[in-house]
């Protein structure tokens, strides 16, 4: 006899590495990294702030 296979768990591995897959993708298009964003986000505060201080001048 031979060993019984049990196909949802192969459609569900299969689902997963392709989600992981596309996941991937889209972290190299669209993501940034959190230290990333809170650099972004220390620059336009300090731009403002210069800004907010040369305006009082």
């Amino acid at each position: 006899m031979s060993n019984v296979t049990n196909l949802n768990k192969f459609r569900k591995q299969k689902a997963r590495s392709e989600k992981q897959a596309r996941a991937d993708e889209n972290a190299v298009k669209f993501g940034r990294t959190r230290t990333q964003k809170e650099l972004e986000r220390a620059r336009a505060e300090k731009a403002q702030r210069d800004l907010d201080g040369k305006e009082r001048e």
